[in-house]
């Protein structure tokens, strides 16, 4: 079968396309043709070293989709031809996070699912949504279950709140999609007038262009009459993180998800305590919290945002196209 790998953590130019064995499922395993995969911020960090040091020559990306062509010795919860996506996490099933959860992360500590065929567990695997493609339902595991926890398992969100969405990429698109499943009011902000305008037409309320309004956290308070938000879906990091905590209001949840401007930084703690807010630490989520998601999404007809499609061989240029942060929802490679 042909697969990617990293040979280092020095970028994209470090991925491999060769061939390799295809994979046989173990017991308890099965095997899955990969038809479609998806990026995310997370494996751009793990393509250059800032996601810690990975396992090399590492198969990547977290993210897949596609259908069970053969079943290992003892497996009871899949048949042949059924449509699956893998979990980001193959030992999260359900409950509380596990301590060594991040050995089971796929992508990262596991090879992932950057190939034309993977070995699976069979817990590891959960049936995708049938009005989904392979391309929409590649984008689910890492920025759609990552949004759900934040807002719904979580943060339990309602229609009489306000959410606050930083940027228009994948976890943001589906917070947004979350949100308005749930009749919440949302802001979102973005550098671009052409993003917020996407996001308009996927139901925002109301639109903050940061490059025009660098003090937007201001700007949330006059949106919501000085009350604040209830709920902050915080991708930005270091950068953002002190603005988000003056956007929320009194007890309200900022849900700290990504650090596209970094990790480290100085914890306002006086705004935590001042505004008695709950900063709680998402970590994408379990196979129960992705089935849950695909229950609402299969209710609801939701349709994930697809940005723009790479074939398989073209994948180093999908891996330019993300960090070039030119799109919008999701970028997904073909295979």
């Amino acid at each position: 079968m042909k697969a990617y790998q990293l040979t280092a953590q020095t970028g994209p130019e470090a991925l491999a396309c060769i061939e390799l064995p295809q994979p046989q499922p173990q017991p308890h395993q099965v095997l899955v043709r990969v038809r479609a995969t998806s990026l995310n911020y997370r494996d751009l960090m793990v393509a250059d070293g800032r996601y810690g040091r990975s396992p090399l020559p590492l198969v990547p990306l977290s993210d897949g989709a596609g259908e069970i062509t053969a079943l290992g010795e003892g497996v009871t919860r899949w048949k042949v031809g059924d449509r699956v996506a893998g979990t980001f996490f193959q030992g999260w099933q359900a409950g509380p996070l596990p301590r060594e959860v991040s050995d089971t992360a796929l992508g990262g500590a596991l090879n992932g699912m950057l190939a034309e065929f993977v070995a699976l567990s069979e817990e590891g695997v959960v049936a995708i949504p049938s009005h989904l493609s392979f391309e929409e339902a590649a984008t689910l595991p890492c920025a759609g279950v990552t949004a759900w926890q934040a807002l719904v398992t979580r943060g339990k969100v309602s229609a009489d709140e306000t959410v606050l969405l930083l940027g228009t990429g994948g976890v943001s698109t589906f917070a947004l999609q979350f949100a308005k499943m749930h009749g919440a009011r949302v802001i979102i902000t973005s550098s671009s007038d052409e993003k917020l305008a996407r996001a308009k037409a996927l139901g925002a309320d109301e639109l903050i262009n940061y490059r025009t309004t660098p003090d937007w956290e201001k700007e949330v308070f006059r949106l919501t009459n000085k009350a604040g938000v209830d709920q902050v879906v915080e991708v930005g990091g270091a950068g953002t993180f002190t603005k988000s905590l003056r956007a929320v209001a009194p007890e309200g949840q900022v849900h700290v998800v990504g650090g596209v401007t970094g990790f480290t930084s100085d914890v306002p703690l006086i705004d935590i305590i001042g505004r008695m807010a709950v900063v709680r630490g998402i970590y994408v989520g379990s196979r129960a919290m992705f089935e849950a998601m695909n229950r609402a999404i299969a209710l609801h007809q939701t349709k994930p945002v697809v940005d723009r499609v790479f074939p398989f061989a073209q994948a180093p240029a999908a891996y330019r196209y993300q960090m070039s942060g030119g799109h919008f929802g999701k970028v997904v490679i073909s295979i």
